[in-house]
């Protein structure tokens, strides 16, 4: 397993511990840089900052938002020292304006209404104008940077990204925009999001090299992810599966699902139209990467063992997500499903953070924050 995965998900090495070490062996000062975030969930983004290492510059979170008590709940468990103000509310009542100044600004802002198992309103649904959160933010708080991160279907969502970006734009920022598949990154997980960075225009940031894949060649398969799993306490409690479910997965091979398997008539699903979606009761392949952990859907969508009849843990689903294994996932078991099936990949985070570690660097950009 790359040293890249096996550094960010080794158990028994917590992210404080990390920071700790870093912050105690350092031949320099380190040079801080403040962010804020909205929508954090349960952490991955601030995880793959915190954990992004590029010379002597780090990241630190002031204060990050979200409206999921159980999100902040284990945001607070796993960064219990860094002094980050957790507000646990709706983003419209967050008073963005008053917080404490920031250098970055973080922003995955939810995909419901862009993604293509939803119900793709695009900017004019529920969700989809949440990002006008993050606007508001870049004009209020004019951090020197941003990242905004969300679904590959965003993109052929009509005009929603070209309107996106304008705004962004037009609120003084260059952006640079790239479609990340995380397999490519050390995720074991083939997982596509389009990420947007952006450089204040006085910080003259004309470019940015969004980082190189690490795994192209050699992705890390799911039984390579998955290894020594079982040994893990937190959040690592098995399904109870009805007698009909364990019998129908006995017809389903590796990489197959219930419409492609050749599977008794008294064990298919009964549909109410035609509709076929191929990640119900779909089977990992031991050799390649996971198809997409989501955080949401009904029987059958919980990603299924390739040899045990099954369907993963959360622990297995946070490993498949790159999150070290004393990542507690605090809330009910389908809470815990949806934080993790929400959250970006720590790992491919970090990825993101170190390149704009090195834009900071190579122009020379201090923290605006006086902390």
């Amino acid at each position: 397993m790359p040293d890249t995965y096996h550094k960010l998900c080794k158990s028994k090495q917590s992210s404080n511990c990390i920071a700790k070490t870093v912050e105690t062996s350092a031949t320099t000062v380190s040079k801080t840089y403040y962010v804020g975030e909205l929508f954090a969930g349960a952490g991955g983004m601030a995880l793959g900052a915190h954990r992004a290492r590029y010379k002597n510059i780090k990241f630190a979170h002031v204060w990050v938002n979200d409206c999921d008590r159980d999100a902040c709940q284990t945001f607070s468990e796993n960064f219990p020292t860094h002094n980050t103000a957790i507000h646990c509310c709706d983003v419209s009542t967050l008073g963005i304006e008053a917080l404490p100044r920031i250098d970055g600004l973080v922003f995955g802002f939810p995909c419901n209404d862009f993604s293509i198992v939803g119900s793709r309103k695009g900017v004019n649904g529920k969700f989809g104008g949440l990002y006008q959160y993050g606007i508001h933010a870049l004009k209020t708080q004019r951090p020197l940077f941003f990242v905004a991160e969300n679904v590959n279907g965003i993109s052929s969502s009509g005009d929603t990204l070209h309107i996106i970006e304008n705004e962004m734009t037009a609120s003084g920022y260059k952006v640079f925009k790239n479609l990340y598949k995380f397999e490519n990154f050390g995720v074991p997980q083939r997982r596509h999001r389009i990420i947007m960075v952006g450089f204040r225009n006085d910080t003259n940031v004309s470019e940015f090299s969004h980082p190189n894949p690490t795994t192209l060649e050699n992705p890390i398969s799911c039984e390579e992810a998955l290894q020594g799993v079982h040994l893990c306490s937190n959040n690592n409690e098995p399904t109870k599966h009805s007698e009909a479910v364990i019998e129908r997965l006995k017809h389903i091979k590796p990489g197959q699902n219930i419409f492609t398997a050749n599977i008794p008539q008294h064990l298919q699903l009964k549909m109410t139209s035609n509709a076929t979606i191929s990640q119900i009761y779909r089977r990992l392949i031991p050799d390649r990467p996971s198809y997409t952990v989501t955080g949401s859907g009904g029987g059958g969508t919980h990603i299924y063992h390739w040899s045990e009849n099954r369907a993963l843990t959360n622990r297995e689903r946070a490993r498949l997500q790159t999150f070290p294994d004393d990542f507690l996932f605090v809330g009910g078991k389908e809470s815990v499903r949806k934080q993790i099936g929400m959250a970006v990949p720590p790992l491919g985070a970090r990825h993101v953070f170190e390149s704009i570690m090195r834009s900071l660097a190579k122009h020379k950009i201090d923290s605006q924050c006086i902390m």
